[in-house]
């Protein structure tokens, strides 16, 4: 059972539906070590077609109005955007990781860090080690309201629910069953607060900005599974393999649902 540490400086941190993915059965199977004459994968994801309305809602309807309107479109509501397209059509948000890797680089990882902050969660992509720590904190003066979900085909578990939480924070652990490894969060409060994170076991990973690009470095020679996790978009796989010293370019295209 892998877990997830959700400590808030008074936030709430919900989480909304977990989808997809497979852990490794094994995620401490990851053996660190000097890498010689590693290769690069870098590369672009860009969107193409016509990006998705930013989700609507009504800010009367939810508590802490005046306060969570500081965002809002000037008419009452806060606007959710779930796609965020740069100005050259980089795709922001994008997870690319390579699959399945046992040996590599060292797993040097600083844990993950969200924040609570004019009742949106930043960033709204975040990626998670091995250990499965996250801390959030609350830079809003009003308090949040922490609800956790999970589900896959097998169905739907509620693994976290803490209402109510204010400034003195609160820690709190989140089981992960195996084959899990995205999470999204969502306060009970305040449901336009959405983000999501994606769990991950080596250093081999990365997640795109505005212009949509990665970058991979240090892989040792080998074939590979490299994918692209949008948390709205879905997924894309690719096989790979590099040589030493070799850098490969790889752009992917996702379109809208």
């Amino acid at each position: 059972m892998k877990q997830i540490i959700l400590a808030g400086l008074g936030l709430a941190i919900c989480a909304h539906m977990l989808m997809g993915g497979g852990l490794p059965t094994d995620a401490e199977a990851y053996e660190s070590g000097p890498v010689t004459n590693g290769a690069t994968v870098q590369g672009k994801v860009t969107f193409s077609g016509t990006v998705p309305d930013p989700k609507v809602f009504e800010l009367r309807r939810y508590y802490d109005r005046e306060y969570c309107a500081a965002l809002s479109d000037g008419k009452g509501h806060r606007l959710l955007k779930e796609v965020n397209v740069g100005p050259e059509g980089g795709l922001k948000d994008v997870v690319v990781v390579i699959e399945g890797i046992e040996k590599g680089k060292p797993f040097a990882f600083t844990d993950a860090e969200v924040e609570a902050s004019l009742c949106q969660f930043l960033p709204f992509v975040t990626v998670v080690s091995d250990k499965r720590k996250v801390t959030v904190f609350n830079r809003d003066p009003v308090s949040h309201d922490i609800q956790g979900y999970a589900y896959d085909q097998s169905g739907v578990d509620i693994v976290l629910h803490r209402p109510a939480l204010h400034v003195s924070g609160t820690t709190d652990v989140v089981q992960l069953v195996k084959g899990r490894k995205v999470f999204t969060m969502q306060c009970g409060m305040h449901p336009y607060m959405q983000n999501w994170g994606y769990a991950i076991d080596n250093p081999y990973y990365a997640v795109t900005n505005l212009n949509g690009s990665f970058g991979i470095s240090d892989l040792p020679a080998g074939t590979y599974r490299i994918k692209a996790w949008h948390p709205i978009l879905g997924a894309q796989e690719r096989e790979l393999t590099v040589k030493p010293n070799e850098t490969v370019s790889l752009d992917l295209s996702f379109g809208a649902k």
